[in-house]
């Protein structure tokens, strides 16, 4: 039982890094050097912290980019 819990949490870990995979192509930066990408991550993660107003901001465009309000 505890061989099929740790294979769930692998396949459930390779799903969500699939879904972030998704999330560079979609925003259009699918062949962007992956040290860009890192950096833009980095920057924006220290441009979040304790940000509210821009959170709020990123969220709208997001949402709009997939189609509809909210996540």
């Amino acid at each position: 039982m505890h061989r099929s819990d740790a294979t769930e949490a692998r396949k459930k870990d390779t799903r969500e890094k699939i879904e972030l995979g998704g999330l560079i192509a979609k925003a259009g930066l699918r062949y962007e050097k992956r040290a860009l990408l890192l950096g833009l991550l980095i920057e924006a993660k220290e441009r979040l912290h304790g940000n509210e107003a821009e959170r709020e901001r990123l969220v709208a465009i997001g949402a709009k980019a997939f189609g509809h309000e909210g996540k």
